[in-house]
């Protein structure tokens, strides 16, 4: 199935966070929604392989970032492309422990909520998590939300193979030795682009070590091509 009607649902960006034995994890997630007013109730759906999942479903909360549209792509990344059982997400990151015991994350938030959840439903590869809205605050004022559309088609952001909108693509074959020299390249896996002199990329691409690897999605180079 191509999935090209599913793709004209609209989603949010948000980081959704929890804590299992005194240790704290969170992921990119776009489906979160509102399922009742009184009381507030919210809904995230998480994959089962993924370690915020085991997080919620040991520690029953969860709380839910709003990310703003001008967050970065570096900061998508660490929590949308790499797993929490190779690194320490919040390590770099602002945050404080919430209400419920989550960690909240605070970085290019413009808002958060935290919840208790009071139900769980079974989705093939996925859980949809039901929470109780147990506390709120708001971060930031005049900026706008980060649209899914947004992050596809102006920060031409890709979703992990664990994402509920994943849709598998042809990766564009090629090879370091066939690139040139000079100019932009973009990882195939998650569309991070590599430009010299941009987020602290010193070297021309040609010259990175072999076994370098994407700063978003831990791609190696092989995976990366140049920008026409």
């Amino acid at each position: 199935m191509a999935g090209n009607v599913l793709s004209s649902i609209n989603y949010g960006i948000y980081v959704v966070s929890s804590v299992k034995d005194g240790k704290y994890n969170g992921q990119i997630v776009n489906t979160v929604f509102q399922v009742s007013a009184e009381p507030p109730c919210v809904a995230v759906c998480l994959n089962k392989k993924n370690l915020t999942h085991e997080y919620i479903r040991a520690a029953k909360v969860f709380s839910v970032s709003i990310l703003e549209k001008e967050a970065p792509m570096l900061y998508i990344g660490k929590f949308g492309f790499k797993s929490g059982r190779d690194i320490d997400k919040f390590k770099d990151t602002k945050n404080k422990t919430g209400k419920t015991g989550a960690p909240v994350a605070l970085d290019y938030a413009l808002g958060y909520f935290e919840c208790e959840v009071i139900s769980e439903t079974e989705a093939l590869t996925h859980t949809i998590f039901l929470g109780k809205v147990v506390a709120e605050e708001k971060l930031a004022e005049g900026k706008e939300a980060l649209t899914y559309e947004y992050y596809r088609q102006v920060k031409k952001g890709k979703s992990p193979a664990t994402a509920p909108t994943y849709v598998k693509e042809e990766r564009v074959s090629n090879t370091v030795g066939e690139i040139k020299t000079k100019g932009n390249y973009k990882c195939t896996v998650c569309d991070y682009i590599y430009e010299q002199g941009k987020d602290g990329n010193s070297l021309p691409f040609l010259e990175l070590a072999k076994d370098w690897v994407c700063p978003v999605c831990k791609a190696g180079k092989d995976k990366f091509v140049k920008e026409s």
